[in-house]
């Protein structure tokens, strides 16, 4: 009665709001007593309603009370904290729904401390307390708080199960050998126990050392990633360089053609300029003498003539006169006419042809050696990942059936062999409109996308695309986005008749390589490669791409219009 007492003065000379004793305790109008600053709060928050209730009886006050201190409460609050009082446990101290609960609290129940294994209860601090003074009850068995119990009760004799079954691997009670595991082999439970703790150790340290190794493994992958990291930009720091060097050279190969140039332009006009002096030097000169020369003439001429004409007008005979004269009056007009001929020039043509010429074979020599340092990088290999496959039996592991969407199929394309075959003919095929179908140029996708590692192959005619796509790919129409490897949405080999072309976003790659009817064709999505191979008695490495896929795959044909091309996808399975 005198616990009551004092729990009962707990609860009186606590806050109901924080729910620990009372600090600058007020009481409001309707009688209830809080601490200051918690009404406070409390009532901080219905200023917006302008209406103010209490928060045990819900009484409603039209304005906000004023809150003087209760000085007797606060005297008898500090003596009961003189005389060891507590406040009230808090709320989080009583067990709730999720929570073990104290068998022997009345009331509200406090959440359970430990459970007792043979009493099969389960105690608060305060009710476990005999567990720890009384010497019979010492021994029991504490473990933490468990709703399970009952479980450890035998449903049979009701009775606690401390012994185990090995036959049927299940816990019994004392009773159970007698009747349901008469000659089973039984042990009790401690026993069992030291017996699977044994086991459960073994794992644990099997575990451990698993742990470890992966450690290891994951220093090594981050070791990994910092070599290639390092590795990668020292390469790309060193590439960056070459070519540098390379754009440098061909710069300053530039500067000097054009300083080669200025300069042979410079002389041959000084030359020209002074081969101009001198002809005009010349022509001057030729002028004079030629003139001096025809007025020597003109000179002789005209004394010939006066003279003629003097004898003529001494001439007594009338008709003499008449007669000659029209003969020896006439003047005899000069001629004048030269001509130089210049030499066909030879301007800086042939200059532009040689720098075309270097261009063109350096396009070559890089086009030629792309593909190898293309190669070269998708060769860089990572610890512990899996490697590729080598041979034509490893390629067959990732073998996939490949069938072809009859809804994406052009018109003129006829699918047989269950889809996997596709043929050009000459009149359209009775196909259904469909937004997936190609209009224009005859491809056809693949019903099923690609992901992880494919191979398939593929038997194809004199001028087929062997190819991959994203779905994404324009169907309507003939322009490049639509056709495979035209655009940035599709990867094909051209097969036509004894070469191969590989194309991507409408760039062409000469591609070399034994002709062979049958082509195979590898895909790592993750890994991002797409290689071609030629397929006979050997197989043969025709192109590799190294990329990043960011959708799904699709398998793809484009077998160009020609009388009766086409393409097949090969069972390998």
């Amino acid at each position: 009665m005198a616990q009551k007492g004092v729990q009962l003065d707990r609860e009186t000379f606590s806050c109901s709001i924080c729910l620990d004793l009372l600090k600058d305790p007020v009481t409001i109008p309707c009688g209830h007593s809080y601490c200051m600053n918690c009404i406070k709060s409390f009532w901080d928050e219905e200023d917006k309603k302008k209406i103010y209730s209490c928060p045990q009886c819900r009484r409603n006050f039209t304005s906000r009370p004023l809150l003087e201190k209760n000085t007797m409460l606060a005297v008898l609050v500090e003596e009961l904290k003189k005389t060891g009082l507590q406040a009230a446990p808090a709320d989080h101290c009583y067990a709730g729904p999720e929570d073990v609960a104290c068998d022997f609290c009345t009331g509200r129940k406090m959440k359970a401390f430990k459970s007792c294994l043979f009493c099969l209860a389960s105690y608060c601090e305060k009710h476990l307390q005999p567990h720890y003074d009384v010497a019979p009850l010492k021994k029991h068995k504490l473990v933490e708080p468990s709703k399970k119990l009952q479980e450890n009760i035998c449903f049979r004799h009701d009775e606690v199960m401390k012994m185990f079954c090995r036959t049927d691997q299940q816990s019994i009670c004392y009773l159970c050998p007698v009747d349901e595991h008469k000659g089973h082999d039984t042990v009790s439970a401690a026993a069992e126990r030291t017996e699977r703790q044994r086991e459960l150790e073994v794992s644990r340290q099997n575990i451990q050392q698993r742990i470890q190794d992966r450690e290891k493994d994951v220093k090594l992958l981050q070791q990994e990633v910092e070599a290639i990291n390092q590795s990668a930009d020292q390469t790309v720091e060193h590439s960056e360089k070459i070519f540098t060097e390379l754009i440098h050279l061909i710069q300053k190969r530039s500067s000097d053609v054009k300083q080669q140039i200025r300069s042979q332009q410079e002389t041959e006009v000084s030359r020209v300029k002074e081969l101009e002096e001198k002809l005009e030097q010349e022509i001057t000169e030729l002028k004079r003498k030629e003139l001096e020369e025809k007025l020597e003439q003109e000179i002789t001429e005209l004394k010939r003539k006066d003279a003629e004409l003097k004898q003529l007008s001494h001439t007594e005979d009338h008709i003499q006169f008449l007669h000659n004269y029209p003969s020896l009056s006439a003047l005899s007009e000069s001629t004048d006419s030269s001509s130089i001929n210049i030499r066909p020039l030879s301007y800086f043509e042939d200059v532009t042809a040689a720098v075309s010429e270097v261009r063109d074979k350096l396009q070559d020599i890089l086009r030629e050696e792309w593909t190898n340092i293309s190669l070269t990088v998708t060769e860089v290999d990572v610890l512990l990942s899996q490697p590729g496959p080598k041979t034509r039996a490893e390629f067959l592991k990732y073998s996939c059936e490949i069938s072809l969407d009859p809804n994406t199929a052009n018109t003129y394309l006829l699918l047989s062999e269950e889809n996997r075959k596709a043929t050009v003919m000459k009149q359209q095929q009775s196909y259904f409109d469909h937004p997936d179908r190609f209009t224009g140029w005859s491809q056809v996708l693949s019903g099923e996308s690609l992901a992880g590692r494919c191979y398939w192959e593929v038997e194809s005619g004199e001028n087929v695309y062997v190819a991959v796509a994203y779905n994404t790919i324009s169907r309507a129409g003939w322009d490049n986005e639509c056709a495979f490897g035209r655009n940035d949405k599709s990867w094909a080999l051209n097969c036509y008749k004894n070469s191969y072309t590989f194309w991507y976003n409408n760039i062409q790659t000469p591609v070399s390589g034994p002709r062979s009817s049958r082509v195979g064709v590898y895909l790592d999505h993750s890994a991002g490669i797409l290689s071609f191979y030629s397929i006979s008695e050997t197989m043969t490495l025709l192109h590799r791409v190294q990329t990043v896929f960011t959708q799904p795959l699709y398998a793809g044909l484009w077998c160009r219009q020609n009388d009766d091309t086409k393409a097949e996808f090969i069972k390998l399975k």
